[in-house]
Formats: C-alpha cells, sequence, structure tokens
C-alpha cells in the first residue's frame, strides 16, 4: 500500500507544479510567491531541498520581484523587452517549482519531469503571452499592452491559486490553454510560411 501513496503523491506533485509552472508562464514570481506562502502557512509541502521557497527570507525577496516584474509590464516598450528575457526565465523557474513538488525520486527523473512538464508548460504559456503582447503593439502601438499586462498578472494570480487549491481542475484548464497556444502559433506561422 506505501508505493500505492508515493506514487499518488508524486502524480499529485507532478499536477501542482504543472499548474505552477503555466503561471510562472504568465508571471515568473507570482507563482514563486504564492508557493512561498502557502508553504509557510502549511497548505503546501516542498520537497527535500526546496524548503527555502518557504522561507521568509525568500518570500520578501520574490515579493519585491514581483513588485518590480509587474510594475515593469506597465511600462510600454519595456514589456516587450520583458518578454525577451522572460522566455528563458520562465522555463528555468518552470523547472523549480515542479522539481519541487516532486518528493521521493531520483534526481534523473526529478529533473526529467521538471524540464519536461514544468519547463515546457511554462515555455508554452510565455510564448504565448509574448506572441499576444507583440501583436498588441503592432496593432495598437502599444496603447493595449496594459490591458494584455493585466489578463497574464491575473492569469498569473488564479493558476497559481487554483494549482494550490484545486490542482486537477488546473491541469484541465493548463492543457487546453497549451493546446489553444500551440494551434494558435502554428497556424499564424502557416500563415506567415505558406511554402513551409
Amino acid at each position: 500500500m506505501f508505493p500505492q501513496r508515493a506514487m499518488m503523491d508524486t502524480v499529485l506533485g507532478l499536477i501542482v507544479g504543472i499548474g505552477l509552472s503555466a503561471a510562472c508562464g504568465f508571471r515568473i514570481f507570482v507563482p514563486l510567491l504564492g508557493m512561498g506562502l502557502a508553504a509557510l502557512s502549511g497548505h503546501l509541502s516542498l520537497s527535500s531541498g526546496f524548503e527555502w521557497i518557504g522561507s521568509w527570507p525568500a518570500v520578501v525577496a520574490f515579493a519585491t520581484a514581483t513588485l518590480i516584474e509587474v510594475g515593469a509590464y506597465y511600462i510600454p516598450w519595456i514589456d516587450n523587452l520583458m518578454d525577451t528575457i522572460a522566455l528563458p526565465a520562465a522555463v528555468v523557474a518552470g523547472m523549480l517549482v515542479t522539481a519541487s513538488q516532486l518528493g521521493n525520486l531520483s534526481p534523473f527523473l526529478k529533473w526529467s519531469l521538471a524540464l519536461i512538464a514544468g519547463g515546457g508548460a511554462a515555455g508554452v504559456v510565455q510564448a504565448g503571452t509574448s506572441w499576444l503582447r507583440g501583436t498588441s503593439s503592432i496593432a495598437s502601438g502599444g496603447i493595449t499592452n496594459p490591458l494584455v499586462s493585466t489578463g497574464e498578472l491575473v492569469g498569473a494570480v488564479l493558476t497559481t491559486a487554483l494549482a494550490i487549491i484545486i490542482p486537477i481542475v488546473c491541469l484541465f484548464l493548463v492543457g487546453a490553454l497549451c493546446i489553444l497556444i500551440v494551434r494558435e502559433l502554428v497556424r499564424r506561422n502557416r500563415l506567415a510560411n505558406p511554402k513551409a
């Protein structure tokens, strides 16, 4: 019976990790702040080696970084620059938050799952938000970008909360979002390169 419990814990950890990783695609530090607060309040367990995420110094650092990140996305054209930096940072953050939820796995399996599931979810969502902001910048000269930024912030907060509170619902919503983003990016690529 114990191996079944361990397997269920691993699957649940992976589901929570994927949800938090997708939230990293919206805003890098919002999910880390949410994790820190949830760990401090006892609502989220962190695997061995990741307990630092739930410490007060880390929460203060994540809160500061969140404020700076959110503020930067409301400055015209800086938001587009932030997207350039955000893609690799979101993938790394997605890997980190997923690994923090995978308990007693071998390091190879833990980091493989973190790279594929966590980094993949964060990367897809970040690619979608970057494309949306780029489209907004071209269409409106950046005037509508604050609306995009607000939507991303709401997405990060809601996805983080759902991943921690109702992870299975979050997994289905993240899966649907990733499918929509990939379909749209493939469609846009085919329109831009009809011979490809």
